[in-house]
């Protein structure tokens, strides 16, 4: 299709028409402090002065550091293979298949990747990705209410603090009360919860291994839940999956997750997908799309969009979602990441990560000054602090080649000293100990 500019005479037919003097004019809602006259654009470069300027601003990028952060993105191992097949053409320049005749590979790695994601969490049906694991999770407390209709939410403080916030914009508008259930000792408020569960709750939202890395067996709680007719609602870190008892088995009612670490890059936070699945007596309360498994008039196998529960597709109260952000190829690299690891490599990775961040952690109770603060079962994220202010104590790893960690206060005043600290599997023994010495060395 090619591309044909408005020409000066359409462009002035078209201002008369609607009672308008210049283009400008259609911006003239937008405040003046926010507009702009112009954009002071240098000239144009060659080909190849643009790409000697691009290197010389890719180097100034710092990628000599160890990295000990997590807190929700992590970084994990992608084989070579994640790139070369995910950047083939056939995925990489592909978008939403609404014409299955001309879409059936992507369709079928979609297929491939909810079989995968209902493997994982252990439940029935699962949705083709969402936008990221902060928006499926609020995704799935309106889920939560849709079913149960009803309007109140409990949410963990063990969860990531930036899906709470997600979540609350979220329900905010949508007339729906929520409260928050503060943790104690980094770990779930166990009585405080249960005392919290009725006949008004839609659903719990909690998080295993929470936000601080701490992890726990929720069988108990749901099992309250369901005695109310309330839905649990767990959001996991999917390569824990591979080692932690799985949603289904504690009895959850719907999964979600953020897929980062499934095959794909930090990439200064994103893109990254979100990921839901649940029972299949509610699958028709799935937001966006799920792709199936039928034949043709002929016989053959073929994949098809079955449901596309969106406004766009739908009459508009009849939808479950107005999620239009479509998170194909990073659901594909997940894909491909999760065939070529397959069970056993998931289990050797996440016990890889558990142990290694058991190991690190040892190291560091060992030292005058660092305290561990989450005692208790964690999986590759623990917090811990020490007699320096969090940004001085940061500040120094970096100049000896680390980044430590996550700084709490930066989340919320009421931490003090206290910094997030992860493992995954790409750390090796030798650059844990480094790091326990240089932190020696910085105390």
């Amino acid at each position: 299709m090619p591309y044909t500019p408005h020409t000066n005479e359409q462009i002035r037919e078209m201002l008369d028409l609607i009672g308008l003097d210049k283009e400008s004019d259609l911006f003239s809602s937008v405040p003046k402090e926010l507009q702009i006259s112009g954009i002071n654009l240098p000239e144009g470069l060659d080909e190849f002065s643009t790409f000697e300027k691009f290197k010389a601003i890719a180097a100034k990028n710092v990628t000599n550091k160890t990295l000990f952060m997590g807190g929700g993105y992590y970084d994990h191992i992608v084989p070579s293979a994640v790139d070369a097949l995910a950047g083939r053409s056939e995925f990489y320049t592909s978008y939403t298949p609404y014409q299955a005749e001309a879409s059936q590979g992507t369709l079928q790695v979609l297929y491939e990747y909810q079989s995968m994601i209902c493997e994982l969490s252990g439940l029935d049906v699962s949705n083709a990705s969402m936008y990221d694991g902060a928006s499926a999770l609020a995704e799935s407390a309106l889920m939560a209410v849709r079913i149960t209709k009803r309007n109140k939410i409990l949410i963990d403080g063990g969860i990531n603090p930036t899906y709470i916030k997600v979540v609350q914009t979220y329900l905010s508008f949508r007339d729906i009360e929520f409260e928050v259930i503060d943790v104690e000792n980094f770990k779930t408020n166990r009585q405080s919860v249960l005392d919290k569960i009725d006949e008004s709750v839609a659903g719990y939202l909690f998080q295993n291994p929470n936000f601080f890395g701490t992890i726990d067996d929720f069988t108990d709680i749901i099992e309250k839940l369901h005695v109310h007719k309330a839905l649990a609602v767990v959001s996991a870190y999917p390569i824990s999956l591979g080692m932690l008892k799985d949603p289904a088995s504690m009895g959850a009612d719907i999964f979600c997750a953020d897929g980062q670490c499934l095959g794909n890059y930090l990439n200064f936070g994103g893109p990254s997908f979100g990921m839901i699945a649940t029972k299949e007596a509610y699958i028709r309360n799935l937001p966006g799309r799920i792709i199936g498994r039928t034949l043709d008039k002929d016989g053959n196998e073929i994949f098809v969009l079955t449901m596309q529960a969106r406004e766009q597709h739908i009459r508009r109260h009849r939808a479950t979602s107005n999620i239009c952000s479509n998170q194909n190829l990073v659901a594909v690299r997940s894909t491909i990441f999760m065939s070529l690891l397959g069970k056993d490599g998931l289990a050797d990775m996440a016990n890889l990560c558990f142990s290694k961040a058991s190991y690190l952690k040892e190291q560091l109770s060992n030292i005058d000054g660092v305290e561990i603060l989450n005692k208790e079962n964690t999986f590759n994220e623990f917090v811990i602090s020490t007699p320096l202010s969090s940004d001085d104590f940061l500040d120094r790893l970096r100049e000896k080649g680390f980044y430590a960690g996550i700084n709490l206060a930066n989340i919320d005043d009421s931490f003090k000293n206290q910094i997030l600290v992860s493992v995954t599997e790409k750390r090796t023994k030798e650059q844990m100990d480094a790091f326990v010495s240089s932190i020696g060395d910085v105390l």
